[in-house]
């Protein structure tokens, strides 16, 4: 096979560490449809509010995100790609364990503290996968490749869903079981992983060994012509070494770098302020506030992770045709109108039962307008936005900032819906319209340009 193709040990490389998104996606998804049950084991061995305490369960996952996030960073680049993944898969089977057991062990805190470490096994995962995906890809593959990791957590969260409904795991029995399969794809890392190869950037900028770095290129392209990609990666370092290293206070301080920042942190809170996770989060408890019966309602909600799927796969091609400003705008808008429709329908359908399919049509429609732009531009969006000197301070940034948010909507949505019913999403549709203003206003169009020719727009 020529250099450059998608061989056996590229394929295997790139199927092993997307498990980590697959798992980010799952545990996403599959906290929805257990609610009530989960609920009912908190009022049973635990003298508080049970909607209090479920909110904290579905929140810490992103505060075990926002920790997981920098952890990578730091262990991979001391670890490297390959053993770093490992780890971080071994403590996805122990974060899964505890969420299984908390039910036979009767303690929430078990559940809690599961979930969390899962957050910090799912923060580590968005961060350490798609740089190693990107490291063992060849160039022209990058982009295909680099889709696979939202692929996979599209299919997370599907399978998350789909498992929760009450014929399957979604009972007061089923409900840690349904926890615990989180075990699988940490498993299926763990075994996975001792066979993949590290990271041939790794071997050779890292560790300075460019025997084994050749070795492990030649395997993965299927071919020992490979002197170009080894020469590709020196020259890069050159221009690396070059480049002065910013510092997150660095980005604050120095005003060319501040505006792209600000721009860049919008972006990802535009991503996750909009609501979408009070969507993925709860969208059984907001089928069940349209008038669907719990069962129907768990049914719809797999059609919300369905529709993610889809458009993950349809905002490909659109993603270099239409351009990334385009595509936000238009994701944003089409999500405000549709939070205000779902709103409507929300608060007609006891007139109308026909209103209780239009509610969940608009909020598959909502779904499907994130998917357009907002679900995957935020985190693409400051990589083309910053040189390389200043790339992995700002992209650091963007990540903290989504998981917070993230932490955000899923601690207030219940608190938010027993104030304010179902007009709940309207705050959603008042920072989305300010999002899309923002985004009109201020974010280049980054579409066939150059980093230099975008980090000179701010320089102006």
């Amino acid at each position: 096979m020529s250099g450059g193709g998608a061989t056996g040990p590229l394929l295997y490389a790139v199927a092993a560490a997307v498990l980590g998104m697959l798992q980010f996606g799952f545990n996403t998804g599959v906290i929805n449809a257990p609610r009530s049950f989960i609920e009912s084991f908190i009022q049973d061995n635990y003298d508080a509010s049970p909607g209090l305490l479920f909110s904290v369960t579905v929140s810490v996952f992103a505060v075990g995100g926002m920790i997981g996030c920098p952890l990578a960073s730091w262990l991979m680049d001391r670890q490297g790609r390959k053993n770093a993944i490992l780890l971080n898969a071994a403590f996805g089977v122990i974060g899964a364990a505890l969420m299984g057991f908390s039910k036979l062990a009767t303690s929430v805190e078990m559940l809690i503290i599961g979930r969390f470490l899962i957050g910090i096994n799912c923060g580590f995962a968005t961060t350490a996968s798609p740089t190693y995906v990107s490291e063992v890809s060849p160039l022209r593959l990058r982009g295909a490749f680099g889709t696979v990791n939202q692929l996979a957590v599209a299919v997370g969260l599907v399978g998350g869903q789909v498992l929760g409904i009450d014929v399957l795991l979604g009972s007061a029995e089923g409900w840690p079981w349904l926890l615990a399969l989180a075990l699988l794809p940490a498993g299926a890392q763990c075994l996975m992983m001792p066979f993949a190869p590290e990271s041939p950037r790794f071997l050779l900028l890292s560790i300075r060994d460019e025997e084994k770095a050749r070795e492990v290129l030649s395997r993965l392209r299927g071919t020992t012509e490979i002197d170009d990609e080894i020469n590709d990666m020196h020259a890069e370092e050159r221009a690396e070494r070059q480049e002065k290293k910013f510092t997150i206070g660095d980005l604050v301080r120095t005003r060319a770098l501040r505006e792209p920042l600000i721009i860049g942190i919008v972006m990802h809170l535009s991503q996750q302020l909009g609501g979408i996770n009070a969507v993925l989060y709860f969208s059984t408890t907001i089928f069940i506030s349209a008038g669907l019966e719990e069962a129907d309602a768990r049914l719809a909600s797999i059609g919300v992770g369905s529709v993610l799927f889809v458009m993950a796969i349809v905002s490909i091609p659109l993603m270099d045709r239409l351009g990334r400003r385009s595509l936000q705008l238009c994701g944003l808008g089409g999500m405000a109108l549709f939070s205000v429709l779902m709103t409507v329908a929300l608060n007609t359908y006891e007139n109308n039962t026909t209103m209780s399919v239009f509610a969940v049509v608009f909020t598959f429609l909502y779904v499907a307008f994130f998917g357009v732009g907002p679900s995957s531009i935020p985190w693409m969006i400051l990589s083309e936005l910053f040189g390389q000197g200043a790339r992995s301070a700002a992209v650091s940034v963007g990540a903290l900032t989504n998981w917070f948010a993230n932490f955000i909507v899923g601690l207030t949505f219940i608190p938010l819906t027993d104030l304010l019913g179902n007009y709940v999403f309207l705050p959603y549709t008042v920072l989305l319209l300010l999002f899309f203003a923002f985004t009109y206003f201020k974010l280049p169009e980054t579409k066939n340009r150059t980093i230099e020719e975008v980090t000179a727009l701010f320089k102006k």
